[in-house]
């Protein structure tokens, strides 16, 4: 990011410690900056040299806001707010359910006039996009509020992005997109290739879809893939508010990324016959689904395998638990191996994520036609997990770190890999096993490791006090994740 636009987030986000201090959260601070940034955006459309007709009303655009103050401005700008989230196009969808959370009028009315300072088109593309991705940074590491479980680390996304190579003119879908990172990395990788004009309009306007279920969340991916230039202020969503798994659309995409979010169980609130309000386990009963569970990732696997083209291809960062858990976890991986070329698995290190305790995978697949013959040959594991350390405020994850195994992935072309680990180098964190080796495992598990763990061994080599203490902390919360879900289970 440019000094010029860390200045700018600086300063936005200076002024949240303001309105922290009258209940206004990271989150619903960022959602009245998107209002208004919208707002400000669509009025300079509309001047010279674009003079584009948004159809915006006068008495509800962004001028309207600048002569007034004090309770008048309050008034107005929740009318605004209300009355713009009944409009059409992606303005009905960014202003949807929107409320005014800043009580306090004299604060609203310098966030109006700081963004009013700033003329935020005449931005570069990539200047205005990591502005707001950085104050969508800063929003995830509120892990108070949650907010972090919608950010994938940005070096993880544009890894994964880098080993799918997606091409242009090619489809790209995410079922629980967040706040569009994989679409933005996937943009961004686009971009830098020679686009013809046809290119450039399909990557614009027909390349992405992807589902968001939290309105405050998609409102926030429609607002960052607009600053992205992907959309236009007066084009269709790309951003569908459904439940991707409640069935299937019919949608197929030649490239699939994913974050599925965390948690085992997907739930509904429902009121019982007493008034009480508590949490029923969702079940999806879909034909296209080889087992029906309440597994929220087990059945986001299953949904993008069948959103997957038969020459498509996956990424999908998922949990240990899909990696090892019986019963329908072990029909699901087998399942996968038949049915797809499931030939990489890559082993996260903790302290990478913001949410606690988290350990993850991602799993690279490929679409095949159906067959009766076993899909998946061997797999590749790359070990980046044992002997790693990371935290996320002194040794953060960065994309060099991931440098090796980019350099081992060779574009997913199996036959020319080369594994590193070997009789002669126990350490190698690059192996491959065979279909037979995996399936004659204990339940089909994927959960592969081989390296010796050195801080159990190597007392003289530990990590930092404070890195072991975050680790520590990390794996309590993982465990007491782990038992509240059991509790929540035996209660039913």
């Amino acid at each position: 990011m440019s000094n010029a636009n860390s200045t700018i987030v600086s300063k936005v986000w200076a002024f949240c410690q303001t309105l922290r201090d009258d209940g206004v959260g990271y989150g619903d601070y960022l959602e009245q900056l998107t209002y208004l940034l919208f707002l400000k955006m669509a009025h300079e459309y509309s001047l010279p040299p674009h003079n584009r007709n948004l159809n915006i009303p006068t008495n509800l655009n962004w001028e309207s806001l600048l002569n007034k103050s004090g309770e008048e401005l309050e008034v107005h700008y929740t009318k605004m707010l209300r009355e713009l989230g009944q409009s059409k196009g992606i303005l009905g969808q960014i202003f949807t359910k929107s409320q005014n959370k800043i009580q306090d009028p004299a604060k609203l009315f310098k966030l109006i006039k700081m963004i009013d300072a700033e003329n935020w088109v005449m931005m570069g593309v990539k200047d205005k996009g990591d502005i707001y991705e950085g104050l969508l940074e800063k929003n995830a590491e509120d892990t108070k509020s949650g907010a972090g479980q919608y950010f994938t680390p940005r070096p993880l996304i544009k890894a994964m992005v880098t080993c799918l190579n997606p091409q242009p003119m090619k489809t790209i879908g995410d079922p629980a997109c967040g706040t569009g990172g994989f679409f933005l990395a996937a943009y961004d990788h686009l971009t830098e290739q020679n686009l013809d004009k046809e290119q450039k309009q399909f990557l614009k306007y027909h390349t992405f879809r992807g589902n968001e279920i939290v309105a405050s969340t998609r409102r926030l991916a429609l607002m960052n893939l607009f600053l992205h230039n992907i959309g236009d202020i007066d084009s269709d969503n790309f951003i569908s508010p459904n439940d991707s798994l409640v069935a299937d659309n019919g949608d197929r995409f030649d490239y699939v990324l994913a974050n599925p979010p965390f948690g085992k169980k997907s739930s509904m609130t429902i009121t019982n016959e007493a008034g009480e309000q508590e949490k029923d386990d969702l079940t999806y009963n879909r034909q296209d689904f080889w087992v029906t569970t309440s597994n929220k990732q087990l059945n986001f696997v299953q949904h993008i395998r069948t959103q997957l083209k038969e020459d498509g291809k996956a990424a999908v960062v998922l949990p240990d638990n899909v990696l090892f858990e019986g019963g329908a976890g072990e029909t699901v991986r087998k399942k996968l191996l038949e049915t797809t070329n499931l030939h990489t698995i890559l082993r996260l290190p903790t302290g990478i994520f913001y949410a606690n305790g988290v350990k993850a995978n991602v799993l690279f697949f490929d679409g095949k036609p159906a067959s009766k013959e076993v899909q998946t040959k061997e797999i590749w594991v790359y070990d980046y997990r044992t002997n790693i350390h990371h935290t996320l405020k002194k040794n953060p994850l960065k994309y060099s770190d991931l440098q090796e195994f980019l350099d081992l992935y060779l574009d997913g072309n199996t036959a020319k890999r080369k594994e590193t680990f070997s009789e002669a180098n126990p350490e190698g964190r690059w192996r491959k096993f065979s279909y037979d080796e995996v399936i004659a495992r204990d339940k089909t598990s994927l959960d592969i490791t081989w390296l010796k763990d050195k801080s159990l061994a190597d007392l003289d080599n530990l990590p930092d006090p404070d890195e072991l203490a975050e680790e520590i902390v990390e794996n309590i919360e993982a465990g007491l994740e782990s038992f509240r879900a059991i509790i929540a289970s035996l209660k039913g």
